[in-house]
Parts: structure tokens; sequence; C-alpha cells
């Protein structure tokens, strides 16, 4: 489906917190792409705009006065990361959150958009999750500081719709890739931790890789230039008053975006091996966690919407490949 964005949309003035991560470059270039003009899509340094000093923050929204903010600021990392750093994951990503949401709410900026996570749900949903699933049960312990960060920031959202009448949500993607991610193996997500140690082991001719856990933990994977697009997509359609979204977003103040399809570690292992066309001996260590068994979303409302993502699982992963082999060449 062609979506017709709203000129008046296009000439808002937009600020991305955290430009230079993955989703925020994505988000950058997906501005530009739509035809939002250059000199309306607001970029900050850390050096520029500390995002956990609220006073730095304040001073940059209330200088140049975006019309919409959209964070996709964060601390970020896989299992072992989290696990390792739970303060710095719980502090750092509410500050940040926090900091960006109150700001908006001084200096009346209308619309913020954060950007949460799927490791927010309960850790034992086997189906499809849903919106309404959220705080129904326990968290996922290796990831629970993180989460609760997020959460945090979801409800700030809906505390400050509720009390201030303002218009602030949160999009729930499920795990995110794609160009500019974090590719090392101590730190990263899966699969550029996959990537990476596949990668590795074609150059330094290893025969076997081992991998984290027993391989049968479900992923949903969306590509990260498809959640951008997301992004402008929901935006378009709340700021030129869409009922639909409108009604739904005033209820929950979040909405999920995935791709509406998992598979194990296992496969994305295999096909990853297969693209560097190799056959590698994939061995699994089970002392190793293997996290939530499986994190599927139920996007059903946003697909109803109209939106889909564009990028298809072998076409992102070839993209994604492509990109790293390229940084290390």
């Amino acid at each position: 489906m062609k979506v017709n964005y709203n000129k008046e949309f296009l000439n808002k003035k937009v600020f991305i917190a955290g430009h230079k991560g993955m989703v925020g470059i994505a988000t950058y270039n997906q501005a530009l792409f739509l035809g939002f003009k250059k000199k309306n899509i607001l970029i900050a340094s850390k050096k520029k705009i500390n995002l956990t000093n609220y006073n730095k923050v304040n001073y940059f929204i209330k200088k140049h006065k975006p019309d919409i903010v959209i964070n996709c600021a964060g601390k970020v990392g896989g299992i072992l990361a989290n696990d390792n750093y739970p303060k710095e994951f719980l502090f750092e990503n509410i500050k940040i959150q926090l900091n960006l949401i109150e700001s908006c709410r001084e200096n009346k900026i209308k619309y913020f958009v954060n950007l949460g996570s799927s490791c927010i749900y309960p850790k034992n949903i086997s189906r499809p999750i849903k919106e309404d699933d959220l705080l129904s049960g326990k968290l996922e312990s290796t990831n629970e500081a993180y989460a609760l960060a997020k959460i945090v920031g979801l409800k700030s959202c809906q505390f400050y719709n509720k009390q201030f009448k303002t218009f602030y949500f949160t999009i729930m993607p499920c795990n995110l890739y794609g160009p500019n991610d974090n590719f090392n193996s101590e730190s990263s997500h899966f699969l550029p931790a996959l990537i990476n140690k596949f990668y590795t082991a074609d150059k330094k001719k290893y025969k076997t890789v081992e991998l984290w856990g027993t391989g049968n933990p479900k992923r949903e994977l969306l590509y990260v230039s498809d959640l951008a697009d997301a992004i402008f997509f929901i935006l378009n359609n709340v700021m030129f008053k869409n009922k639909k979204i409108l009604i739904f977003l005033k209820k929950r103040s979040f909405i999920n975006v995935g791709s509406n399809k998992d598979y194990t570690i296992k496969f994305y292992a295999k096909k990853i091996s297969s693209f560097l066309n190799k056959n590698f001996n994939i061995k699994f260590n089970k002392k190793y966690p293997d996290g939530t068994k499986r994190k599927l979303l139920d996007s059903s409302f946003l697909y109803n919407l109209g939106w889909k993502p564009k990028t298809n699982l072998d076409k992102g992963i070839a993209l994604t490949i492509n990109w790293y082999k390229n940084l290390k060449n």
C-alpha cells in the first residue's frame, strides 16, 4: 500500500535523539527519503547534548522548538550485557526517557515518540503477544533491568497524556537488525553476534562455530529501515486524525511493530552460514542462558491500518552481511 504523506507533515521540524545509533541513522535517512527538509531534521552529538542531563536536554529543546521528538537513544545490548550491567541498563534508559518526556511537556512539544522493546512483555507467552498483555506476567530475568526501564518510559507517556493532555506514545518493535548495528559478540543482540561469529570463523578457517544456548528459542526480526518507515507511517496517521489509531493509542499509548514471522536461533544460524557459502559444524553451548523462549508480537492493528514491512528476511540479512563485510574490509 502506497502512503501519501501530508505536505504539512513533511514540513514539520523533527528532533531525532540518538541519531548515530542503528535506529537513529535509519530514522534520519527515512525522513530524508520521505521529503522532510534537511534543515528541519534536528540532530545533536553526545558532546552537544548529554541526554542523561536534564538541563542540557531542556536547553536544546527550548532553543530549537521541534514539532516532533523521536527518541532513538538508549543503552542496548544482548543477554550477556544485560545480565552483567543491570544498573547501567536501568539507570541510563530511565534518565534519557524521562528527561526527553519532561522537557517536551515543559516546552509544549505536542508529539513525542518513544522507542520500546518487545522484552517488556511477560516471558511465558507462546502465542503472538498483544499490547494488552503488558504487565500480565513475569519478565525474563536476564534483561529485566532494561525491560523495567522501558516500561517506565512507556507508562510515563501514558501518565503524561492523562494528566497534561499530551500525545506521547511508544512504538514497540520486535528484534531489530541491519546496517550500523553493534556486532560485538559480548554486548550485541543475537543476529549481529551470529554474523560476527560466522564471519570470523570463515576468515580464520574454523570448521566449527560455537553458539550460546540451545538454539531452540524463537525470535522475530524486523529490518531497521522498516521500523523507521513504521515510525513515520504512525506519526502521519496520528497527526492527521486517523480515528482508529487515535482511539487505540489513547487507550494504551503504545503499539506493536513486527514482521509477523519468527524462527529459531538455529534457523538463523544456518541461514547466515549459507549466505557465507559455508557448511560449518554448529555447536550449541547449553551453559549459557537462552533467554525468553519466544517473542512474537501481534502487530495486527498496524497491519490493518495498511502498513507492512518492505524488506524480507533474505534481503535484509544479505544487506546486513554485505554492510558488515565492507566495514571489516
